[in-house]
């Protein structure tokens, strides 16, 4: 049995050698790998840190957390750790002095001078990680790896399909658990991890057919159980970059990632020697040119397509040139129902507006009077300062204690501010304020273009023969001698007959006889 992966099956706390979010703020969410021991060899004392520019976090305080906990920052010496250089000599200091001309513009000696190789480095220490400390201010939350919150947070190294556009393709591609998907031009993998989820039912078995004979005695067995995205990118350095990221992710089995050009070797699985057959009944084409694509998802003998299911199709097009040839090719190829559809989301925000002058000094509220009392009340008290202050310079030179008695009169702001922030600890800030709802100021409009079509189910002859057979005589009805016309009447008591007692069945087609 396969490790869950934690997009599918995320377990109760973060564990070790999987993928957790780091949330900071609803727009910068950190993604990283938990580790017992620091992998890098970055030379922390905690062990394994993850730092951002709202604290730093070592790991051993994110492992063993619920999902969801709030995490403090821990301090961190970051600034006299040891580095990478200094187990192979020193650093960033001895690679400038490896150069030949001397000069820090000058070009290197040789390659070794920029990074040395690395089976000339000598293993570093491991050390026992100390405990971290925890810092005064900072914290993150931790939150379990889902395609949403990882299309949010990943490294770009493409353009990336957002939320809004692939959930809205795989519902219109029928994607279902227990699917086999096409992606061609999988780029950063966002759509690739959503496609996962939403095909998975299950792991396959562990075991690989060792024949082509095996294989066909499983495949009624262990695929038609399980969904299967078959993942194509031509661009070798991020195919590579992605299946890495995939078997980090626990999704080895569910996504297979090939190298490949599509526009002149096809699709095909990645497992030649069996002759396996892909059978997809959803594609999804992220490419530069998708008609050119086109040509291999035909129905032949050698077509990736399930011969026994229609099959949908999404194409991802940013410019409407590319729209119209793939349309083009679409039509002299059998498709049918070409769709073009844009999407335009914007987000609403929804929170708490509290108003009111005892919000003063406090973060994210409107500080203003919110009636007419408090104005009033808060130019009296402006007014009475001024007046004691007045007063208390007249008196100064007269009576010590009466300048002081108008001086403690009224609070000064720091100390008005400072009551403010004592009572909010007893407040229950998420009931106070107005409910209100904003939309955000800039509409993110054109991604790309969405090109949906449908290709039938291959239909042979035989097909058709066997749908004749079982097709019934409809209307004219077969009585010895030549045929003559049902009246309406006998074709309803037929109905109610075929339904069998079952009203719905007969209501339906009576329906359907009144609508002839």
């Amino acid at each position: 049995m396969p490790k869950p992966s934690p997009f599918l099956q995320p377990p109760a706390v973060t564990s070790p050698d999987s993928l957790a979010i780091l949330h900071l703020k609803r727009d910068l969410l950190t993604p990283t790998i938990l580790r017992t021991h620091d992998d890098e060899h970055l030379g922390y004392a905690e062990g394994k840190v993850t730092t951002t520019r709202y604290g730093n976090y070592p790991h051993s305080t994110l492992i063993g957390q619920p999902w969801g906990s709030q995490i403090k920052a821990s301090l961190v010496d970051t600034g006299t750790r040891g580095r990478v250089g200094l187990h192979v000599g020193k650093g960033k200091k001895r690679k400038r002095e490896g150069s030949s001309t001397g000069h820090r513009d000058g070009p290197p000696a040789s390659e070794d001078a920029i990074e040395p190789k690395e089976e000339h480095r000598d293993p570093p220490e491991v050390k026992e990680a100390k405990p971290a400390v925890p810092a005064p201010t900072g914290f993150c939350h931790v939150l379990p790896p889902t395609p949403e919150i990882w299309t949010a947070s990943l490294p770009h190294r493409t353009q990336v399909v957002y939320t809004p556009d692939y959930s809205y393709v795989l519902q219109r591609l029928r994607v279902t658990p227990g699917t086999t998907l096409i992606e061609a031009g999988a780029g950063s993998g966002s759509f690739t991890h959503a496609a996962a989820r939403a095909v998975f039912n299950g792991y396959p078995k562990d075991e690989t057919p060792a024949s082509h004979d095996q294989y066909m005695q499983d495949y009624e067995g262990a695929r038609a159980r399980t969904g299967k995205i078959w993942s194509f990118e031509f661009h070798e350095q991020r195919a590579h970059k992605l299946a890495s990221e995939i078997r980090e992710h626990g999704l080895e089995d569910i996504v297979t990632v090939t190298h490949r050009d599509v526009y002149q070797d096809g699709f095909s699985s990645s497992r030649p020697d069996l002759k396996l057959s892909i059978d997809a009944s959803a594609v999804f084409l992220d490419l530069p040119a998708p008609w050119m694509a086109l040509r291999h998802l035909t129905r032949d003998s050698s077509s990736p397509l399930n011969p026994l299911l229609s099959v949908h199709l999404c194409t991802f097009s940013p410019c409407i040139e590319q729209v119209q040839r793939t349309v083009s090719a679409l039509r002299s190829l059998g498709w049918l129902d070409i769709e073009m559809v844009e999407l335009s989301a914007h987000r609403i925000e929804v929170r708490r507006e509290r108003i009111g002058l005892q919000e003063e000094g406090l973060r994210g509220v409107n500080a203003t009077p919110a009636t007419v009392e408090e104005a009033i009340g808060r130019l009296r008290e402006v007014e009475g300062r001024d007046r004691s202050y007045h007063h208390g310079m007249t008196a100064q030179g007269r009576d010590e204690d009466l300048a002081d008695e108008a001086a403690d009169e009224y609070v000064s702001k720091q100390q008005r501010l400072q009551n403010i922030r004592d009572a909010q600890t007893d407040r229950k800030l998420y009931k106070e304020g107005r409910l209100t709802h904003r939309s955000e100021p800039e509409l993110k409009t054109h991604t790309s273009y969405l090109v949906f079509a449908i290709l039938p189910r291959a239909w042979t002859d035989d097909d058709e023969r066997k749908a004749h057979e079982q097709l019934e005589t409809g209307p004219m009805k077969s009585v010895n001698g030549p045929s003559k016309p049902t009246s309406k009447r006998q074709m309803k008591r037929d109905a109610k007959e075929r339904a069998g007692g079952n009203k719905d069945v007969e209501l339906e087609m009576k329906w359907q006889l009144d609508e002839t």
